[in-house]
């Protein structure tokens, strides 16, 4: 071979090395980013060929797909529920997608391996590929019950109700919501627009209070500084006297931990069912100090707190008691101030895990996931976190919390018929607004459905009693949904 044909033989050799070096580095290094490249508008027309799996609760859709006729924006998502499933579906929009529709994503557009099968299928028939649809765990009465009674609030809050059971989630409610109906056409600019609208708004709507945000627990939190007590000795019962001074002095500070409003707590010795009954504050700080922080950490893991972050798929914000301080901080945390953080899943745990003989079951939302055929892919598997406390010792709680509703702060909460246990709770925050308004519940107690957790934020007029007021009627009526009352 003579010169020029070499050196042109090495040059063709040369370009083809470099072309493939290009191939290998834009498929395996620049993928990623040139699939998200906004310039990229084939990615953004084929987010819209796919017909997306339903999202349903039963026999209630709650995000579906529909057919536009449009060749370029063919499938455009549509939430018959609006505002009252919104924290759950979320949202599917031109250049993303939030909560369920974000957590079973590939599942529902069709790219997931779970789909291989279905997808060669339908390659094989010539049919167009669609999503698998994904049935959640929701119960829409309680869902719509729970949504309508925070409306009428007129507060900012949030519910979760769960089956003890199982784990199964009944109900997730936070509002403000809105509407994901005004984020899914395909006109970037006027979708951007509502969202950033929504993303400004003072009342944070796009937040989903119910596992986004977490709060301090007030008074509901003494029922894990009871399980402490009633964990550190067997002797310990309802009719158990402890001090209930009408003022403890916290020790090596000058501040004093009073009752609200500095009331007394009975004759100044006061059994435990009566001091959960009254929600007085000095008994529980003086068990918690007794007991020690590590007695305390160690009762809040038990039921899930400060452990490994949830997933229902969506990611759940932490929930923690605080750091270790000094016995004057851990008399505050024991009364859920402080450092004490929950978010109202949480304390559903808390509440679930007692109505469920001490064991703290999985959270979850999706029931059953199947293909656009009907075939079952996979279904829900309930499975325990941890256990709270011992049998007898849930039931010793139980009867209390029994008596908080019957004779206490939460007579509001009674429904004719049924035995109803819980307890309210009442939490300071910003300086020179009102404190959040709680109720943590569970029924029928011999026999629990249905377990709940509810924050009604700046809802209280200060005290357990006037928390009750507030949300034990909200609470209510979801237990009378999911029991059919």
């Amino acid at each position: 071979m003579n010169a020029p044909l070499k050196r042109v033989a090495v040059a063709c050799l040369v370009m083809f090395g470099l072309l493939m070096l290009n191939v290998n580095y834009l498929q395996a290094v620049r993928a990623d980013g040139l699939r998200s490249d906004p310039h990229n508008v084939r990615n953004f027309y084929a987010r819209y060929e796919v017909e997306r799996g339903r999202i349903t609760a039963g026999d209630k859709v709650l995000a579906e797909s529909v057919d536009t006729g449009d060749n370029q924006f063919r499938f455009q998502r549509r939430y018959p529920g609006g505002k009252i499933y919104a924290p759950i579906t979320g949202f599917f929009a031109p250049e993303s997608e939030r909560d369920m529709e974000a957590a079973e994503n590939p599942l529902l557009n069709g790219s997931s391996p779970d789909l291989l099968i279905r997808r060669g299928l339908d390659l094989i028939t010539g049919e167009r590929t669609k999503g698998a649809n994904v049935d959640l765990t929701i119960n829409p009465r309680a869902q719509e019950a729970a949504y309508r009674a925070l409306s009428a609030s007129g507060k900012k809050g949030a519910l979760v109700a769960i089956e003890p059971k199982t784990g199964a989630i009944l109900a997730m409610v936070s509002v403000p919501s809105y509407d994901p109906n005004t984020l899914v056409g395909p006109d970037k600019a006027t979708v951007n627009k509502a969202y950033n609208k929504l993303d400004k708004d003072e009342d944070k709507p796009l937040v989903d209070r119910a596992i986004e945000r977490s709060y301090p627990p007030g008074s509901t939190f003494k029922v894990v500084t009871l399980a402490a007590y009633l964990d550190s000795d067997d002797s310990v019962g309802p009719q158990t006297q402890v001090d209930a001074p009408q003022v403890l002095d916290l020790p090596n500070t000058s501040a004093d931990l009073p009752n609200y409003g500095g009331a007394a707590c009975g004759s100044g010795r006061v059994t435990l069912t009566f001091a959960l009954e009254r929600s007085c504050n000095t008994p529980f700080a003086k068990i918690a100090m007794s007991l020690g922080y590590d007695a305390m950490k160690e009762q809040a893991e038990k039921f899930g707190i400060g452990g490994e972050p949830l997933k229902i798929p969506m990611d759940v914000a932490g929930s923690g008691i605080g750091p270790e301080e000094d016995l004057a901080a851990l008399a505050q945390t024991s009364i859920g101030q402080r450092s004490n953080q929950m978010t109202p899943l949480q304390m559903a745990l808390v509440a679930a895990g007692i109505a469920n003989d001490g064991v703290v079951m999985k959270p979850y939302l999706v029931n059953k996931i199947a293909d656009a055929e009907g075939g079952e892919i996979d279904s829900a598997d309930p499975d325990k976190l941890s256990t709270a406390m011992s049998e007898e010792n849930a039931n010793k709680l139980t009867e209390m919390m029994v008596s908080v509703v019957s004779n206490g702060t939460a007579n509001a909460a009674q429904i004719p018929g049924v035995s109803v246990a819980g307890k309210t709770g009442t939490a300071e925050t910003v300086k020179g607004r009102a404190p959040h308004a709680w109720f943590i519940s569970f029924a029928p107690a011999e026999d629990p459905k249905v377990a709940l957790a509810l924050i009604v934020e700046s809802g209280s007029a200060g005290d357990d009693a006037s928390g009750g007021h507030t949300a034990a009627p909200i609470a209510k009526s979801v237990m009378e949904a999911v029991l059919g009352r």
